[in-house]
C-alpha cells in the first residue's frame, strides 16, 4: 500500500477542518434520516449511508433512521401469489399483505440494518411504530387502500430512550391504529412526523434522484415551502417525488430543515451535512 504524500495528508486534514463548524453546530441535535430509493436496493449504497450515520453519532449528533422496504414487500407478495397494487403511489394493503409488510420490515430489513450498524461499531435498536406504541395512526382516506394509515400522533418516549442510551433508533414504517390493528405507513411521511415530534434540526430523505428540479430541469439547491407547493400544483414535481416533497414541506413548516438527496452518491449524507455546498435540495424552514 502506497503511503500518502504530505500534500495528500494536508488535503485530508483540510476536509476535516471544513467539517468542524458543522460538527460543532449540530452536535447534540437530532437528525432524522429516511433510507430509500437506491439505498434500499444496494448493499454498497446502504453501507455508505450507515457509515455516515455512525460517524455522525460518534461526533455527537443523534441520528434516527427510518426505513420502508417496498421492493422486498413486492417480491414477497409475488412469492405467495399476490400481485402488488398501488393507488397514487400507495400500496393497497389487505390483511395478508399487512402480514407480509410486518414480516419484511420487522423481521428482515430492520434487523439487517441493526446488524450492519453493530458491525460498524455502533449500538442500534430496531423499533416498529407499533412498539410503545410510537406511531398512532388513522386509516388513510376513505379506507379504499385497506390497512394503510396516516400518522395521527407520535409518542417520543421509545425513541428518546434509545437516543439517551447513545444508540441509533431504526424505525420501521408501521403504525398502530386506534382499532388495535397494524397499518402500513408511507416511510417519507413517518420520517417527517418523527422530525416534527422530536424537534429535529434536520430531516434527510435519501432517494434515487439528485433532488428537486425546476421547470427547465435545473437542480434546485434551496426551495421554500411556498415555491414547492406551486411546483407540485403545476405538475413540475410529480410521481414518486410528490410524497418526498410533501414530507419535506411538512418538516420545514414546523422549523426543521429538510433535505432531499441522492443516496446513490457515496457518502452523500456527509457531503450534504458537513460541507459548504451540499449535494441535493434543501427545503428551508419557514421563518428562516
Amino acid at each position: 500500500m502506497t503511503t500518502p504524500s504530505i500534500d495528500e495528508r494536508i488535503e485530508r486534514a483540510g476536509i476535516l477542518v471544513e467539517a468542524l463548524p458543522y460538527i460543532q453546530r449540530f452536535s447534540g441535535h437530532v437528525l432524522v434520516i429516511k433510507l430509500g430509493g437506491a439505498v434500499d436496493a444496494s448493499a454498497l449504497g446502504l453501507d455508505s449511508v450507515l457509515q455516515d450515520a455512525v460517524l455522525l453519532r460518534f461526533v455527537g449528533m443523534k441520528p434516527v433512521l427510518v426505513h420502508g422496504g417496498g421492493a422486498e414487500i413486492s417480491a414477497w407478495q409475488r412469492r405467495v401469489g399476490l400481485e402488488p397494487s398501488f393507488i397514487d403511489g400507495l400500496r393497497v394493503t389487505d390483511e395478508q399483505t399487512m402480514e407480509i409488510v410486518k414480516m419484511v420490515l420487522t423481521g428482515k430489513v430492520g434487523p439487517s440494518i441493526v446488524s450492519r450498524l453493530a458491525a460498524l461499531g455502533a449500538g442500534a435498536i430496531g423499533l416498529s411504530g407499533e412498539d410503545g406504541p410510537t406511531l398512532l395512526v388513522r386509516p388513510h382516506g376513505n379506507g379504499a387502500l385497506g390497512f394503510v394509515g396516516d400518522v395521527e400522533q407520535v409518542n417520543n418516549e421509545p425513541i428518546e430512550s434509545v437516543l439517551d442510551q447513545g444508540r441509533i433508533p431504526v424505525v420501521a414504517s408501521i403504525g398502530l391504529g386506534y382499532d388495535g390493528h397494524a397499518y402500513n405507513v408511507n416511510a417519507d411521511s413517518v420520517a417527517a412526523e418523527l422530525a416534527v415530534a422530536l424537534h429535529a434540526t434536520k430531516l434527510i430523505l435519501l432517494t434515487d434522484v439528485e433532488g428537486v428540479r425546476d421547470r427547465d430541469g435545473a437542480l434546485i439547491s434551496e426551495i421554500e415551502p411556498a415555491r414547492a407547493h406551486a411546483l407540485v400544483a403545476e405538475k413540475v414535481i410529480g410521481g414518486g417525488m410528490i410524497p418526498k416533497v410533501a414530507a419535506a414541506m411538512r418538516a420545514a413548516e414546523h422549523g426543521t430543515a429538510a433535505h432531499i438527496i441522492d443516496g446513490r452518491v457515496p457518502h452523500s449524507l456527509l457531503l450534504e451535512l458537513l460541507t459548504e455546498h451540499g449535494v441535493g435540495t434543501m427545503c428551508t424552514p419557514v421563518g428562516q
